[in-house]
């Protein structure tokens, strides 16, 4: 391996969040000095997931097969749709064991500033799920918002509450145990089991 393809490395670790060029440098001498049993098994397992890896069709998911795996379980409580912002967060919330519904991924929140309206966000295909439901027979009781509690966040949440408010659905959002300013990711599996229990009305 030559000086170039070590400092590419370098840089394309210290792309990923939480890892400054300091601890990127770190984990490729690791890598490095182990290729066999810890460098081309990563390689394998990246390439693996770029090529197998899709988003789920309806909850936008990541997954290695659309409708994804929870989508599948059988079980779940199709009634009950709990809204995160992005992936990520439905992982903590999954990881959480306190919710045993189904999901839907936004994308992201509504920001004036990023120049992100209710068309670059998945509001509309959650609109599409509960008045499928309703067609179907088999209606959505409630709606769970469990954004992140930014200004961002409350904005979104205040809009989808608005958009469903004619559809015949309960909307909620999580109380206690989140933070005012903290992301679903960072919270400890306690809290938002507690978060979840003691959901309330949207405003």
């Amino acid at each position: 391996m030559s000086v170039n393809d070590i400092d590419r490395l370098i840089l394309l670790l210290a792309r990923l969040p939480g890892l400054g060029p300091r601890s990127a440098r770190r984990a490729a001498l690791q890598m490095i000095k182990r290729p066999e049993t810890l460098m081309l098994p990563l390689a394998g397992a990246l390439r693996q997931a770029a090529e197998n890896i899709e988003t789920c069709a309806t909850c936008g998911n990541l997954d290695t097969s659309d409708p994804c795996g929870i989508c599948r379980i059988p079980g779940r409580e199709a009634a009950l749709i709990c809204v995160v912002e992005e992936v990520a967060d439905l992982w903590a919330i999954e990881r959480s064991g306190a919710f045993k519904g189904l999901y839907h991924v936004l994308g992201g929140t509504l920001s004036a500033l990023d120049g992100r309206g209710p068309e670059q966000l998945n509001i509309g295909a959650l609109i599409g799920r509960v008045e499928a439901g309703r067609e179907a027979g088999a209606p959505v009781a409630e709606v769970i918002l469990a954004l992140s509690t930014t200004v961002d966040g409350q904005t979104t949440a205040h809009y989808i509450a608005d958009r469903l408010g004619g559809a015949g659905v309960a909307v909620s959002r999580l109380a206690q145990g989140v933070p005012v300013g903290g992301e679903l990711d960072y919270l400890d599996d306690g809290t938002l089991s507690a978060a979840l229990k003691a959901r309330r009305p949207a405003e």
